[in-house]
């Protein structure tokens, strides 16, 4: 073989290489391209220990979303939380977002309780009836606090 094809033949093995590197990298990470696929809601919680970036958002057992940004709101002083939904869902008005954790010590996700209104919450719009995550911490130590005081 000249070294030409050579050349040639180890140029296309790279880049195939690179294509399903490409690849799996898109796939596996979830990674999106097209943004009009999802709209975004906002939602205020006292406190979203362990929630980040990319955290599912369910609901019925089914995920409807991801979390796109986690910050500090500076007036509320409070956690102010952006939700990517699906475009094909719709939240009415009054649903209940909530912190919840995936088994014990699993990961952090929104769970989305369904309303009955008839009012549809569009983009940029905020999410009233929220419930923060559970501080297991805490519970812990004032339940070692209270046993040392006994």
């Amino acid at each position: 073989m000249d070294k030409r094809k050579i050349e040639f033949y180890v140029g296309l093995f790279v880049i195939i290489g690179v294509l399903c590197t490409g690849y799996l990298f898109i796939v596996l990470g979830e990674i999106s391209f097209v943004k009009d696929k999802q709209y975004p809601v906002y939602a205020f919680f006292s406190s979203v220990s362990g929630l980040k970036t990319g955290a599912k958002i369910e609901m019925v057992g089914v995920q409807i979303g991801m979390v796109s940004k986690v910050n500090i709101d500076k007036e509320r002083l409070l956690a102010k939380v952006e939700l990517s939904i699906d475009k094909n869902i719709e939240l009415s008005e009054d649903v209940i977002a909530s912190v919840k954790t995936s088994g014990i010590i699993g990961q952090k996700y929104i769970d989305i309780q369904p309303g009955g209104s008839d009012i549809i919450l569009g983009p940029g719009e905020e999410i009233f009836n929220t419930e923060s995550s559970l501080d297991i911490e805490s519970l812990v130590r004032k339940l070692i606090f209270i046993k040392n005081n006994k």
